[in-house]
């Protein structure tokens, strides 16, 4: 299946002086494809290590000599390490967290070779180990499930995808296609973007997407244990299993149990949160950029890591979304903000760490909330998911005129309008040109 990344992979290859590259993101988002993919279509072999499978292999990697790795590497794998043909995929490298650093010398004494190491717990290692990283010596790839066009693509809706993606505004979307495209948009809600859920839902059936995305839930509930000299695994699985019907809230740990300890429930949270099954979402007061410099830690929402996990973990299926048109109206909108959250926060370039915000303001009599706040360029934006036509969008108004802004975004069921009152413009965009608000912004900005 087609992704993104694979084009951002390939312009990495062709870079002058490449330092070696790690994919960060969760179990199961297609890292390991995505090093695979690339080298198939680039004609090269490849040379996998997988640490956790055999974390003794570790022990030929000597940072006294890169030349004397590529030599063990060489003998043990009966192959040879050529730099114009050959990818050396170090996977799982958090299991032998002694070769990170060592990943500096590889662009120092062999920029030739093309290297690429991916890991789902990296955090875990980088927060427990004393080493020096290789600042400058690496550089950070961060992969997220699915996107919705690569969704259209992996259907072969081809068509589809070239609309939305070439849509501008004025551009007629008759109803029927609008209609063809929520559906599609309510699917892939359901599938998610996990790569091996929308793959068994294109060979198999949705009982077996199902059963495909309930297992990876348990999958990464067993890897609870893995963390378990740090917090108990029970405490991990009670946050993992509210999480998903805690989405688009101002958390409280209260929420999760009441009777245990704020910062017991907060270290556990930290942890998932590393494994990025999790994020969480910080308020900004979001007066100027960077966004993230006006942070208050104490107030934050959470996302989960897919919709469509998020979907099973709820007990909904394809029956509950398909029966109502409108996102919004499944589960008090929740799953609405979910699909739009994973997208924005893997919208920016994948060597940005992942970030969203939101904003509020609760004074008494005058609350207001903003879904999610973010930025181009100079430019801030207040982003809301709102339910067809019937949002009031006071938050909106409220947020642009306190912040002196002309331009707010939202996101609904209906067809896309620009709308404008006095100074302000207003996008109102259907769920289904997530991945085209960065492009359509820019359009309105001209």
């Amino acid at each position: 299946m087609h992704r993104n990344a694979l084009e951002y992979i390939r312009k990495w290859h062709h870079t002058e002086n490449r330092k070696p590259l790690i994919i960060r993101g969760a179990r199961q988002v297609g890292k390991s494809y995505l090093v695979r993919e690339f080298a198939k279509q680039a004609g090269m072999s490849i040379l996998e290590i997988n640490f956790e499978k055999n974390p003794e292999i570790g022990k030929l990697f000597d940072i006294s000599s890169i030349d004397k790795t590529c030599e063990f590497l060489e003998i043990q794998y009966k192959t040879r390490l050529d730099p114009k043909t050959t990818v050396l995929f170090l996977d799982e490298i958090q299991a032998a967290p002694q070769v990170i650093p060592i990943l500096r010398y590889f662009y120092e004494e062999q920029p030739k070779l093309c290297v690429i190491a991916a890991g789902s717990l990296l955090e875990f290692v980088l927060k427990d180990h004393s080493f020096s990283m290789p600042v400058g010596r690496v550089e950070y790839f961060h992969l997220g499930p699915m996107t919705f066009e690569e969704f259209l693509e992996a259907k072969e809706e081809t068509e589809l995808k070239k609309f939305i993606g070439t849509y501008h505004f004025g551009d007629s979307i008759p109803s029927p296609l609008h209609q063809r495209l929520m559906s599609q948009i309510r699917t892939y809600s359901v599938t998610g973007g996990m790569p091996e859920a929308i793959k068994t839902y294109l060979e198999n059936s949705w009982e077996s997407c199902e059963s495909v995305k309930k297992n990876l839930l348990s999958t990464y509930m067993d890897d609870f244990s893995k963390y378990r000299n740090r917090i108990p695994d029970l405490r991990l699985r009670k946050i993992f299993q509210t999480m998903p019907r805690l989405i688009g809230e101002k958390f409280k740990y209260v929420n999760i149990d009441p009777l245990e300890r704020a910062k017991d429930l907060g270290q556990a949270l930290d942890l998932l949160c590393m494994a990025r099954v999790g994020y969480r979402i910080y308020h900004s007061s979001s007066n100027g950029v960077p966004l993230g410099s006006e942070i208050n830690s104490k107030f934050f929402k959470l996302l989960f890591l897919d919709v469509g996990l998020a979907i099973s973990a709820s007990g909904l299926n394809l029956l509950d979304i398909e029966k109502v048109e409108d996102l919004n109206l499944v589960n008090q909108g929740k799953l609405s903000e979910q699909l739009v959250g994973q997208h924005l926060l893997y919208d920016a370039p994948p060597y940005q760490t992942p970030e969203l915000y939101y904003w509020a303001r609760e004074k008494k009599n005058a609350a207001a909330e903003i879904d999610y706040v973010v930025s181009v360029g100079t430019h801030i934006i207040p982003i809301e998911v709102k339910s067809g036509k019937s949002g009031t969008l006071k938050s909106l108004h409220l947020f642009l005129k306190e912040k002196k802004l002309s331009l707010g975004i939202r996101f609904n069921s209906e067809p896309p309008t620009i709308l404008s009152e006095g100074n302000i413009i207003l996008m109102s965009l259907p769920f289904y040109l997530i991945g085209q608000w960065r492009r359509l912004f820019q359009e309105v900005q001209r």
